[in-house]
């Protein structure tokens, strides 16, 4: 599997943690191209799209070996990895569709943006 950077762009979603769950975190500037990597997927789908993939699909992030799985329980509990949807379409454009989560996306696999956050105290 390759990450999003060495594909043909035609768009995709991106997860947007809350300000709350960004402002825990510490990251180096060195790590944000992975962390974004990580909480996209080369898609653009809007909310409506993405509702119709089933509980248990794994998806590829933007980030090589790193999957995102859906648990789809509704339009109200909606989740991927460890992150509900709080707000989606939170911006839809051609290229770029943008869903509110509630936190950081974890991955549960070794080769992990986890190890890349810190959480501040």
């Amino acid at each position: 599997m390759t990450d999003i950077r060495s594909q043909n762009f035609f768009g995709l979603i991106f997860f947007l943690p809350i300000d709350q769950e960004l402002t825990r975190h510490s990251m180096s500037p060195d790590h944000l191209e992975d962390f974004l990597l990580s909480h996209s997927i080369p898609m653009p789908l809007t909310f409506s799209g993405l509702n119709h993939f089933p509980t248990g699909t794994m998806v590829p992030s933007g980030l090589e070996n790193q999957l995102i799985e859906i648990k789809n329980r509704g339009k109200a509990d909606f989740s991927v990895n460890n992150a509900q949807v709080i707000k989606p379409n939170l911006c839809v454009n051609y290229t770029i569709k943008c869903h509110g989560i509630d936190s950081v996306i974890k991955f549960e696999n070794d080769y992990s943006i986890n190890n890349k956050l810190d959480e501040l105290p």
